[in-house]
């Protein structure tokens, strides 16, 4: 069972943050990223903090020129 949640103005140099550790990212569109979750990163139960990190200097129709991060939400592994 998985969590799903989707964003908006993901650009292809957005990547997910987990704990402040950044993953490996694919940016399947504006509004969805996919990421591998291993045991090396997440071993046991808990809650572990995700945001999405933008750098600037993007340019387009995609609101974000400026970058940044998003909320952070919580991940919790039961």
């Amino acid at each position: 069972m998985g969590t799903h949640r989707k964003g908006s103005q993901f650009v292809s140099s957005s990547v997910v943050v987990i704990n402040g550790q950044t993953l490996s990212t694919t940016v399947v569109s504006s509004q969805e990223l996919q990421v591998p979750i291993t045991t090396g990163l997440i071993s046991g139960p808990g809650d572990f903090n995700v945001f999405v990190q933008t750098p600037g200097g993007n340019s387009g129709d995609i609101g974000c020129a400026t970058g940044g991060s998003s909320s952070v939400l919580v991940l919790t592994i039961p």
